[in-house]
């Protein structure tokens, strides 16, 4: 069997989006894991999976860099994969170097996002650099959006011919057994919560920092009838989870990191990412199977997600005004949440099913390796 390895920086990545590949790929491969442990959070178990912990840190620190690229570069020329494939920009730029050092033929990397493109100065110069330089020591080059490649190539980061895009996005897709309408579970977690079985809920679920827009949205819902409920899920990273209470009072509820998104979208009448800067956005097909349309910014990788005014509205991102005028729009019109909700439910089944994702990204691995 062919030997391949996963390479990112958090288990969250893993549990989030990598675990259904690695997960599909274990019985088609030698399959292994390298990734940051321990992490933020427990890794999920990957029965089959050999998890190889390599300490790679997520911001820029030169001898711990290093440290993790001697690492990398060993743990390839030991193990002789033949393909190695990097999620997150630090894995990335560690991983394509450590395989080219190392002879590793097929070494991949799926761009998910730019640090960079809210930056400014040095810093967006050298993030920048970081991204060029993947693309130049990476074989093959993936992004999780078409909008993303697109910027990417407007960049002039990689060429749009070489930055391939699996179906019509997204890491991982979406499993509709999973993600779903649960009538049960929407009055259990609102009971949990303490949140009247029909106040209005908009939901944010991810990472909590000021990139994601949190502060942007809390604004924006401090704004809107008093009867609706925020409801924030995710670790909280910048902080941020106290200026939210203090914004929208006991009509915010926080929720730290779960394993269990699902639970949360159930309860939820509409999904809101109003992220400055995203790959793809993967929570808002989640929601959409979940039957939930989104309100989100108007930036690459969320407009691959959202069909504005389909299964969901748009606005720009960080205009609070503007996310307040289309938060009251779905809150107050239930009708409209309902069609929107059932028409983004539709699409994310047609066009974003992780079974069709993971037999996608194996058809690539085949053809890479000349199989």
């Amino acid at each position: 069997m062919k030997r391949i390895c996963f390479v990112t920086t958090s288990p969250l990545i893993v549990n989030f989006f990598l675990a259904p590949h690695l997960l599909h790929l274990r019985s088609r491969f030698e399959v292994s894991l390298a990734v940051t442990l321990p992490g933020e959070a427990p890794l999920k178990d990957l029965p089959g999976v050999c998890i190889e912990p390599v300490a790679i840190p997520r911001k820029i620190e030169p001898l711990r860099d290093l440290a993790a690229l001697q690492a990398l570069a060993r743990l390839y020329r030991e193990r002789r994969y033949d393909l190695v494939h990097s999620f997150a920009p630090k894995a990335g730029l560690l991983s394509t170097w450590a395989g080219s050092l190392a002879g590793v033929r097929a070494r991949l990397h799926t761009y998910t996002g730019q640090v960079w493109a809210l930056r400014k100065g040095p810093m967006r110069a050298l993030l920048r650099a970081a991204d060029r330089s993947i693309a130049r020591r990476a074989t093959h080059l993936f992004a999780d959006s078409a909008s993303q490649r697109d910027f990417l190539a407007a960049e002039g980061i990689v060429a749009a011919e070489r930055c391939e895009v699996l179906g019509a996005g997204s890491v991982n897709g979406v499993d509709p057994g999973r993600f779903k309408p649960d009538a049960a579970g929407r009055d259990a977690v609102r009971a949990e919560l303490g949140i009247a079985a029909r106040a209005p809920v908009a939901l944010f679920i991810g990472r909590v920092t000021r990139d994601k827009g949190v502060l942007d949205l809390a604004q924006a819902f401090a704004t809107l009838p008093v009867d609706a409920v925020l409801l924030l899920v995710g670790p909280d990273e910048d902080g941020l989870g106290g200026e939210v209470r203090r914004l929208c009072g006991d009509r915010a509820r926080v929720v730290g990191y779960t394993p269990a998104p699902e639970r949360y979208l159930a309860a939820a009448d509409l999904l809101c990412l109003p992220s400055y800067r995203e790959g793809f956005g993967s929570v808002v097909i989640e929601a959409a199977a979940a039957g939930l349309p989104a309100v989100g910014s108007r930036i690459y990788g969320v407009v691959d997600a959202i069909a504005d005014g389909k299964t969901g509205l748009l606005f720009e991102a960080g205009n609070v005004g503007e996310l307040a005028s289309r938060l009251r729009q779905l809150l107050a019109d239930a009708p409209l949440r309902q069609h929107m909700g059932a028409a983004a439910r539709a699409r994310a089944l047609a066009e974003f099913s992780q079974a069709r994702l993971v037999q996608l990204l194996e058809q690539r691995y085949r053809e890479i390796l000349g199989e």
